[in-house]
């Protein structure tokens, strides 16, 4: 068991050293959401930098509507990324279970997002950018979660934290709104790319409190079609808070 615990920490961040992508993931948005008005908020961040933030509302006791963002702007002597995103969505929620300690989710929703990815040459008077590709996308998804609540605690320091666990399957549809490449000499036409991509996530979550908990978030992401530069390049490996209002 222990074993298998390392493995599923560790494999994200071999994932995560492939190919790069104009295109950055940000985190799921796994609520949990069980009851009417509840109010569910999040942060997260990877080992990139990349910073994810939800944000769900329980409208009734089965709908609830999401709010996502994340940002990103990681700067190193050879590339430079950066990215901005946002996502709403709405969907379907429900408990069942003994105790209704077992949650499923699904939720659609849609996303704008822009990005930028600059190549530089080092030399001895510093960085140099040679290459400058700029991206507008639209993103389009549909997302199922599955969480049970307390199965299992951690033992930390004479005291027992309860553990929460999910899994979140989302499937993206991005285009390119427009794309171009600029260099020293030349700035190609806008160009458009699209690609389909499955991110598998899981996620653990450690309760510190009634309201707060600590979460641990590994995924990755598959690409459909096979494209130069919207390309299946980063996948979710992330520590985050999470806050839940209002349960029953």
């Amino acid at each position: 068991m222990r074993n298998r615990s390392l493995l599923i920490f560790i494999l994200p961040l071999l994932v995560t050293t492939g190919c790069s992508s104009i295109y950055m993931p940000n985190v799921p948005n796994t609520p949990m959401l069980s009851s009417r008005g509840e109010i569910h908020g999040s942060a997260h961040i990877s080992l990139k930098g990349n910073l994810s933030f939800n944000s769900a509302l329980a409208v009734s006791d089965h709908v609830g509507v999401l709010l996502n963002g994340s940002y990103i702007d990681r700067n190193r002597d050879r590339k430079d990324f950066s990215q901005n995103l946002i996502e709403a969505a709405a969907g379907y929620f429900t408990s069942f279970g003994k105790q209704n300690e077992r949650i499923f989710e699904v939720y659609a929703g849609f996303g704008r997002g822009s990005s930028e990815r600059v190549y530089k040459d080092l030399q001895y008077e510093g960085s140099f950018p040679i290459e400058t590709q700029n991206a507008d996308f639209n993103k389009y998804f549909v997302q199922a979660n599955y969480s049970a609540k307390n199965k299992k605690s951690l033992k930390l320091f004479g005291k027992r934290y309860p553990l929460n666990y999910g899994t979140a399957l989302r499937i993206n549809y991005l285009d390119l709104d427009k794309f171009a490449i600029s260099t020293a000499s030349v700035t190609s036409s806008p160009f458009k790319e699209d690609n389909i991509f499955l991110e598998p996530v899981f996620f653990t979550r450690m309760k510190v409190s009634e309201t707060v908990q600590i979460q641990y978030t590994s995924g990755s992401i598959i690409g459909l079609k096979n494209r130069q530069y919207l390309t299946a390049g980063h996948s979710v490996f992330t520590l985050g808070a999470v806050i839940n209002l209002g349960k029953k």
